[in-house]
């Protein structure tokens, strides 16, 4: 089966993610998320990523990015992913053992409209929807921790946000997706499809020549 086409131009806005191997887990404590965080830091210093959001989690991580030019997602996808893999191996001793990473990263294109706001709230609530807090904004590993109550070196991390965030937020955030929000994130985690309305999502299907991604799903039906 051959890989999906990978969209790669500036100025989009993109969520990418990615897993290990065997969905183990390779962050269980705070030095482990707190290492993957130092080098998602660095590479923001390196790469002069846009970080909207993002979501650590014990198997994988999430991540809303902007980048500016041609080429950027994956240069940063890339410097993130290697590094990781490299320092856990050295910190567990592992060396040798293989990806850490079940290789390429996922990630699809997000209209910047509701569509932008939908994704953001599901990368924030992730931890909440995983059980693994009972209030969102109490997971550490995140970007709403940080932008919350973090401190104002480690909210230099986040790039503000091109819409506006509701003052009831955090109370939305304890509230699930519908199903059908939930579902097209899915599918378009799986697929590379990109997330918007039909149009919008056909318009860049035109564009970037990803006719392949929609077969066998059938045209789009009216929203």
């Amino acid at each position: 089966m051959s890989r999906p086409l990978r969209i790669d131009t500036g100025g989009e806005i993109y969520h990418c993610l990615n897993r290990t191997v065997g969905k183990q887990a390779i962050f269980y404590n705070d030095k482990d998320y707190q290492l993957f965080e130092k080098i998602l830091q660095e590479t923001v210093d390196v790469t002069g990523m846009c970080i909207f959001a993002y979501s650590i989690m014990p198997n994988h991580f999430h991540l809303v990015l902007h980048p500016k030019e041609d080429g950027d997602l994956s240069n940063f996808m890339k410097r993130l992913t290697v590094a990781h893999t490299q320092r856990y191996r050295i910190k567990t001793k592992t060396i040798g053992d293989g990806p850490v990473y079940q290789g390429r990263y996922k990630s699809f294109i997000i209209q910047n409209d509701k569509h932008l706001f939908t994704v953001l709230r599901y990368v924030e609530r992730n931890p909440f929807t995983a059980k693994l807090v009972k209030d969102p904004i109490e997971w550490k590993y995140s970007s709403l921790y940080r932008r919350h109550k973090g401190i104002s070196q480690e909210k230099q991390l986040l790039s503000p946000w091109v819409c506006n965030e509701p003052n009831n937020y955090l109370k939305l955030l304890t509230q699930p997706l519908t199903l059908k929000e939930t579902e097209k994130i899915k599918q378009s985690e799986k697929k590379g499809i990109p997330f918007g309305d039909n149009e919008y999502m056909l318009t860049l299907v035109e564009k970037y020549n990803l006719q392949s991604i929609l077969r066998g799903r059938g045209r789009p039906k009216k929203e």
